[in-house]
């Protein structure tokens, strides 16, 4: 983790391996810590993520509403998460939480679950750091 300087300041959590069943919960747990410390824009570098689960999509969905401020999934519930994230798909782009470098298997992940239609996705760090 480490922070940078757009207009604002922004926290930038790079993400490496596999994001799923295994860790999901870990990663959320870090960006709750860093939102209760006083962050409120995050950069997810995915340049080192090597596959994304159901469970990382959880994870990622679960992250934009932690950064704008709501209260994160029942994790106990995964069907109802699942239709949740799909209502709120519809919101659109988050302003809180963006993308950095997804490989392009991990793309279209984001892309066959819709992801991408609700994250800002970047490939350059200071075109991303400048969009906050």
């Amino acid at each position: 983790m480490e922070k940078a300087q757009g207009r604002v300041p922004v926290t930038i959590l790079g993400l490496k391996g596999d994001l799923d069943a295994s860790n999901f919960q870990e990663v959320i747990k870090k960006v709750n810590d860093i939102f209760s410390l006083g962050g409120c824009d995050l950069l997810l570098d995915l340049s080192q993520l090597k596959f994304l689960s159901s469970s990382g999509i959880v994870a990622l969905h679960s992250i934009a509403l932690i950064m704008r401020g709501d209260r994160p999934h029942d994790l106990d519930n995964f069907w109802g998460t699942w239709h949740a994230i799909r209502e709120d798909k519809s919101s659109g782009k988050q302003e809180h939480v963006k993308l950095l470098n997804p490989a392009p298997k991990i793309q279209e992940t984001l892309h066959k679950t819709g992801m991408d239609a609700f994250f800002e996705i970047f490939h350059d760090w200071n075109t991303a750091l400048a969009s906050f």
